[in-house]
């Protein structure tokens, strides 16, 4: 059996930028079944559903930060039923910033909010009423130290309960960690509706620029050399075949592709015509 395939589209947020329709149209001509959406500028949630209702995707998630709900003037009620105009069945928050994050079973206040337990908790709410599912999107500094013997990953999963929030597993991250993907995928089994397919190489330690992508400035440190490449699908170090058979296992709905930056020498969208074309043709999926 194999799960319908999406893109997430950060990985073409340059082209989505210039050409929001005509993006989405290459991404059905490359034979994607849905996508995940990481921003709308500027384009009304009306619009854009009747977009993918014409070409024929599948609007199944979206990416939306702790602060567009914050900065909201509807606050979270506003921002859900936006995506739920769009016709999401999932909104994930792709990451916490670290003031954000769990310390123990105690979260840090935020400036913002009373506190993002608090503020999760009220969108899980707001989805259940609408028939939606919230997720989260980890990284790797999610892996990065243990609170009782469990990752900081695991204690936030811990703090809800899996009908408030399900896990989207990016699986590139899940390796950067110190995890394999397609065992580590097994541990939420039931849990894990759409898990995120990114490939990459890399030899020496992670080079923390990589983090600038989500905003979070990381300080240089002095580091062995190394080297670190986001890659297609099926084109760097994952074993894609184990990390699909899992998500099966698991439970998991769908699998997304996501490449956060192009390899050296090519663009986006030939990335993205990669990836599927590895899952469509090499794996016959």
């Amino acid at each position: 059996m194999a799960l319908p395939v999406a893109i997430q589209l950060y990985s073409l947020r340059d082209e989505m930028d210039k050409d929001f329709k005509g993006t989405l149209e290459k991404v059905k001509e490359m034979g994607y079944d849905g996508v995940e959406f990481a921003g709308l500028y500027d384009h009304k949630p009306e619009e854009i559903k009747a977009m993918v209702d014409e070409l024929g995707l599948i609007p199944i998630s979206a990416h939306v930060t702790t602060d567009d709900y914050i900065c909201c003037d509807g606050g979270v009620d506003e921002v859900l039923d936006t995506y739920k105009t769009i016709g999401c069945k999932y909104v994930a928050i792709p990451y916490l910033v670290e003031e954000r994050r769990p310390d123990g079973f105690k979260w840090r206040a935020s400036d913002k909010y009373v506190g993002t337990y608090e503020l999760m908790k009220e969108i899980a709410a707001g989805c259940k009423k609408r028939g939606m599912q919230l997720l989260y999107h980890n990284h790797d500094f999610e892996f990065k130290n243990k609170i009782d013997g469990k990752y900081m990953l695991e204690v936030l999963y811990d703090s809800f309960t899996p009908e408030e929030l399900a896990s989207e597993l990016d699986t590139c991250w899940v390796n950067i960690g110190g995890e394999i993907p397609a065992e580590y995928i097994k541990k939420f089994k039931d849990r894990a509706p759409v898990v995120h397919l990114k490939d990459f190489y890399m030899t020496g330690s992670l080079p923390s620029h990589l983090y600038a992508l989500i905003g979070i400035d990381e300080e240089e440190s002095e580091k062995a050399e190394s080297t670190f490449e986001f890659r297609p699908v099926g084109h760097g170090m994952q074993d894609m075949p184990a990390i699909l058979a899992s998500a099966i296992e698991a439970g998991a709905e769908w699998v997304v592709v996501e490449q956060d930056d192009p390899s050296e020498g090519t663009t986006p969208l030939e990335c993205a015509a990669k990836s599927i074309k590895y899952l469509k043709e090499d794996l016959k999926w």
